[in-house]
């Protein structure tokens, strides 16, 4: 298992190469990668926001707001960037959060009169009193990120009051980021601790045990009130407020009949990793809990307690808890229960995109196409695709250190292909710079929706040109991002709307010509060329100063740009400007890439078939067999098919064709999607 040093090293290199291949400070580097952490975990939503402040006694870095449970989280950060652990120390504590809290009293009383109302920290002091002014907020968190280790009696911080709102102070050190880590990959646990009669209920399975209990209003408020969406890590669908029909129906039952709350809702479907029963076999302990259908229900019921200030001591919801230990099959299993399970509301597919093939092809490519060696060196590389958050680290957990360097060079940390960066540079050539400016999360289900779709309509959608072509516009959304940085005419802030409204009128340009980008010229020389960064330069510089000067009663630069409108505006803009016929390409052209990219495609897929086929034991083929000769099961799947598939069982296929491979495997995909375990 990586250690927290060795952690801490990686996580180093990686602002290091995030600030590099940006053009943005480490700190800031620093301050966005934890961010995204904690939305990751629930500890921030996606409303939160990048806002740099620093005066004298006032420090602040961003602000987020949680407007179910109507906190308001202020952020600061103490970024050490040191080889080595440093300590936060109590000074540096102390400091931090009373520039913090500063910052608060003077936001709560209007300080925004002050500032200049094109910068970010306006649109934050403005929010922040706005939202106290309309009595949306019932608590304050005063968070602090380090990469320091903080003491245990330094974490745990006494709550404090300001006016009339009760304060929070949190502390997010190195070893609660490390923390994160683990529960990707290890057996690291939270636990809740409770007391609830339960019933076993008996199963043939192996892998679970299943238990029947039910949850009070109150137990649902308090465990809500303390984990937030940490609940509903696994759960497809977030809480859709009181719109649709089923949140009204479960509104009106808390306020008109309490007690028939357990007969009218089809309650809550949980998992845990693990669970601890007392001598009267009643649940104590929940290890990992996870509500993977019933988060409405659960938000429904906080919502209406704390909103709508309404009685909720006498809801009982019903409850089935499945423990599954065996980590490796506990993701596969929640997503089958998540996608079985939510039929309450319509549920869309790219809901379930954690487990959509797209992530399979994107991990084949990455791990199969080279770099070509660029810039005189003579080692060529990978770009490598991250799923999940921190794999790229837990890939080299148990190298030897020459195993390690190797992986390194082949993969350096600079070519790493983060999913939800991607779906911000998939996003802007899209032309969807509004959707990007709502925040990495909105941008990144959006993402997954498009990509849904693309392959519901064609399975050979993701080909390796469209992956070369992903890592192409990565390379220019980085190489963007670092010319803004770096330009003169740049006066700092609102960088991440200038790039996106740049790269989304640059595509749009590019579609205006009838023509496509010829994305091989920077995926060849893993770089722009330099006609197009002039070209760049012009837009952004156009873009900066249309974006910072909104309309009329949109003074908040940060709202207009999530507005559909504000792209409709940039892209009435005329720039004069051409483009090389060299970064073009025609229809014609485009249309025969394509074509041969997924004939190529549709050989290796035959390849990769047979191989596994081949490969696999011949007591696998004889369960398969066992599994679909079943009576009941027979009409599922032809008798040519049953055929060979007993063939296959019985080793007579040495080896088997294509066409006998292809049915194969689908017939051994299919029963795992339904199941069967070997």
């Amino acid at each position: 298992m990586i250690s927290l040093e060795e952690f801490h090293q990686d996580f180093l290199q990686s602002i290091l190469s995030d600030s590099e291949s940006r053009g943005i400070m480490k700190p800031q580097a620093f301050f966005e990668n934890v961010c995204e952490e904690l939305i990751n975990t629930g500890d921030l939503t996606i409303n939160y926001t990048a806002a740099e402040y620093i005066k004298n006694g006032i420090e602040v870095y961003g602000y987020d707001f949680d407007e179910e449970r109507k906190i308001l989280t202020v952020l600061v950060h103490q970024f050490f960037q040191e080889d080595k652990i440093e300590t936060l120390t109590k000074n540096h504590i102390k400091t931090k959060f009373n520039r913090l809290k500063t910052f608060l009293k003077k936001s709560l009383q209007g300080i925004y009169q002050e500032m200049e109302e094109t910068s970010e920290a306006y649109s934050m002091a403005f929010n922040i009193f706005r939202y106290n002014q309309n009595k949306k907020v019932n608590k304050i968190r005063l968070m602090l990120l380090t990469d320091g280790k903080a003491t245990r009696n330094l974490s745990e911080l006494p709550n404090e009051i300001i006016g009339e709102l009760p304060i929070e102070l949190r502390v997010i050190d190195l070893e609660y980021i490390y923390k994160i880590f683990l529960t990707e990959y290890t057996n690291y646990q939270f636990e809740i601790d409770l007391e609830l009669p339960c019933l076993e209920i008996t199963t043939n399975s192996e892998e679970y045990k299943s238990y029947l209990t039910f949850l009070k209003g109150d137990h649902i408020v308090d465990i809500y009130e303390q984990y937030g969406q940490k609940l509903f890590e696994q759960n497809v669908r977030t809480f859709l407020q009181f719109r649709g029909n089923v949140n009204k129906g479960i509104r009106n039952t808390i306020e008109y009949k309490p007690e028939m709350f357990f007969a009218y809702n089809n309650g809550i479907t949980a998992t845990a990793s693990d669970i601890e029963l007392d001598n009267e076999k009643n649940i104590k302990k929940i290890k990992n809990f996870q509500i993977v259908n019933g988060g409405q229900t659960t938000s429904a019921i906080y919502a209406a307690n704390k909103n709508s200030k309404l009685d909720i001591k006498d809801i009982s919801v019903q409850m089935k808890l499945s423990v599954v230990k065996d980590k490796e099959k506990h993701h596969d299993f929640v997503s089958k229960v998540s996608e079985y399970a939510n039929t309450q509301n319509k549920v869309n597919k790219s809901d379930f995109f954690s487990n959509s093939p797209f992530h399979k092809e994107m991990k084949n490519y990455s791990n199969r196409v080279w770099v070509a060696a660029t810039s005189g060196s003579q080692r060529r590389t990978h770009w490598f695709y991250e799923r999940v958050r921190g794999e790229y680290l837990n890939e080299q957990a148990y190298l030897t250190r020459a195993e390690k360097k190797k992986f390194q060079l082949e993969n350096p940390k600079k070519q790493l292909l983060d999913k939800t960066f991607l779906a911000k540079s998939e996003n802007v050539w899209l032309q969807k710079p509004d959707i990007v400016s709502r925040g990495a999360q909105y941008s990144f289900s959006t993402f997954a929706e498009d990509i849904t779709n693309r392959l519901e309509k064609e399975n050979l959608a993701i080909t390796e040109n469209f992956f070369k072509d992903a890592v192409s516009r990565v390379i220019l959304f980085r190489t963007v991002e670092k010319m803004v940085s770096n330009a003169t005419w740049y006066n700092g802030g609102y960088r991440a709307q200038t790039v996106a409204y740049t790269i989304a009128y640059l595509s749009y340009l590019v579609e205006k010509t009838g023509k496509f980008m010829d994305f091989s010229v920077i995926w060849d020389e893993q770089e722009l060329p330099e006609h197009l960064i002039t070209i760049l330069e012009r837009i952004a510089e156009k873009i900066y100063s249309e974006i910072t000067s909104p309309p009329e009663g949109s003074a908040n630069v940060s709202q207009w740009c999530k507005k559909k409108q504000c792209w409709e505006s940039i892209k009435q803009l005329r720039i004069d400007i051409e483009i090389n016929d060299e970064l073009l390409i025609n229809k014609e052209e485009q249309k025969y890439i394509n074509r041969e990219d997924k004939i190529e495609k549709k050989l290796d897929n035959s390849i990769e078939m047979q191989v596994f086929v081949v490969n696999t034991e011949l007591e696998q083929w004889s369960i398969l067999y066992n599994y679909y000769k079943r009576d009941y099961l027979k009409k599922r799947i032809s008798h040519t098919q049953l055929d060979i598939l007993k063939k296959m069982a019985l080793g007579y296929l040495t080896p088997p064709s294509e066409k006998q491979s292809k049915i194969l495997y689908q017939l051994y995909e299919k029963a795992i999607e339904e199941g069967v375990s070997f």
